[in-house]
């Protein structure tokens, strides 16, 4: 066998590596495009490397244009993700007898010269890698809104499969009890290693895209026609939660708060070294948390989670207001710190 040409939605690695290691073809093409560009778009001739990642769909065929751009319709850096606008002959006139959704799929390429230049608006994810190929990460229909922000778990996803020894990953959001939603990764890898991934991801991705926990599982669960099963997708557990080696509350004080954050956040331990945010935590829970603690009879405040998030650094900080008989709040700041205190707290409200 000379070629052998695939494409479809986002490629199973190991499908690619049974196929690299068992009479492999000569030259086998991974291709991307969808039907309104005349089926192809972009080729990748896979190598023995591609299998170990997620492989890239390549660059464009000749009289193609490829454009990733950002939601002002803008080209955004290599490496970015962005979505995939496909230029070029290959761009078909619309659809038929439909015209509204013509007019939303098929724009006018700004960045051809040709006056009658069209562009189609694929409705994938993608990023330029540093080598010049085109990298699909999904689609923007999984965009979520999370605490007030806008998240495209493909571009999560993305950053993940980058990561040293992962083969696949997929990021969504869980609700698992009304009300508590959050970022739950989903890795495929060769060693589970939740702490190394979200150190990976931190480097590129802000707070707010971070996962709360990464579940690793040996293969991601199939749908009878092949596709992911998204309601097979386990719930995660205290393994899933990284952190660093527990080390046991020291006091009265971090005692209370640990044994709040293990009822706030369903874990079954909270050792004096957690971060409140990498468990997860935002301002409702941390307006949960502080009624909680005043309750108790301990003056907490939104202030001391934000610059103390660390267990033993904030009951800290609580037992220091306790004793001096303060409860802080925004009106008792400087209005600069007031200000920053109010937007963190409310900031998760907008919805």
């Amino acid at each position: 066998l000379h070629y052998l040409l695939f494409g479809g939605e986002q490629t199973d690695p190991g499908v690619v590596d049974t196929v690299l290691r068992n009479s492999p073809p000569r030259c086998l093409v991974h291709c991307y495009g969808p039907t309104e560009t005349t089926t192809f778009a972009t080729t990748h001739r896979v190598q023995t490397g591609d299998a170990l990642r997620r492989t890239p769909i390549g660059r464009p065929i000749g009289n193609t244009r490829i454009y990733v751009l950002d939601r002002h319709r803008q080209p955004v850096p290599i490496g970015v993700a962005g979505e995939i606008y496909i230029g070029g002959a290959g761009v078909a006139r619309g659809y038929l007898g439909r015209p509204e959704l013509t007019a939303e799929r098929f724009l006018a390429d700004p960045f051809d010269g040709e006056p009658a230049a069209r562009m189609y608006r694929t409705g994938d994810i993608g990023r330029f890698r540093g080598d010049g190929n085109l990298e699909y990460l999904g689609r923007n229909d999984h965009q979520v809104k999370l605490r007030g922000f806008r998240i495209e778990p493909a571009e999560i996803e993305g950053r993940l499969s980058a990561c040293a020894g992962v083969r696949e990953a997929v990021v969504l959001v869980r609700e698992d009890l009304p009300g508590d939603k959050r970022l739950v990764a989903y890795v495929v890898a060769a060693q589970a290693d939740p702490a190394g991934w979200r150190r990976q991801l931190a480097a590129g991705l802000p707070d707010y895209m971070m996962p709360s926990a990464f579940v690793a599982l040996e293969a991601l669960p199939l749908t009878a026609n092949g596709k992911l099963d998204r309601n097979a997708l386990p719930p995660p557990d205290h393994g899933a939660v990284p952190g660093p080696a527990y080390a046991p509350p020291e006091g009265a004080v971090e005692s209370a708060l640990a044994g709040i954050w293990a009822e706030l956040f369903r874990l079954q331990q909270v050792g004096r070294n957690d971060h409140f945010f990498e468990l997860g935590g935002h301002s409702m829970i941390a307006i949960q948390m502080i009624d909680r603690m005043r309750k108790l009879g301990h003056n907490a405040s939104v202030r001391a989670v934000f610059a103390t998030p660390t267990l033993a650094d904030m009951a800290a900080a609580i037992a220091a207001a306790s004793d001096n008989g303060q409860v802080e709040s925004p009106a008792r700041l400087s209005p600069r710190d007031a200000a920053l205190d109010e937007q963190q707290t409310t900031v998760e409200f907008r919805l």
